[in-house]
């Protein structure tokens, strides 16, 4: 397995539209392709135009297989993006509600 960054520029309109897209990367990578591809995390992007995007963290063993999810899931993919090596300076930082 291979750890892939998936850029996803201006995927949705509102945060419920982003949630859904996330049920349905869950429900395929627990359903139909759980030996293939593992979702870590993703990180929301504020893109122009009130546009959300995303970056992804994501494991499989190449990128025709994170493409496939994608298909699967009805999934935007802009770019794929081998790791090379990660260097952790600190854990990510809490979020705090307002």
């Amino acid at each position: 397995m291979e750890t892939y960054l998936i850029l996803r520029r201006s995927g949705w309109d509102t945060p419920a539209a982003f949630e859904q897209a996330a049920d349905r990367s869950r429900a395929v990578c627990d359903q139909q392709l759980s030996e293939d591809v593992r979702w870590l995390r993703s990180y929301l992007l504020d893109e122009q135009w009130a546009r959300i995007g995303s970056i992804c963290v994501y494991e499989a063993p190449s990128p025709e297989a994170i493409r496939r999810h994608a298909r699967l899931a009805d999934l935007p993919v802009d770019e794929i993006v081998l790791v090379a090596g990660t260097v952790i300076e600190r854990a990510d930082p809490e979020r705090v509600s307002a």
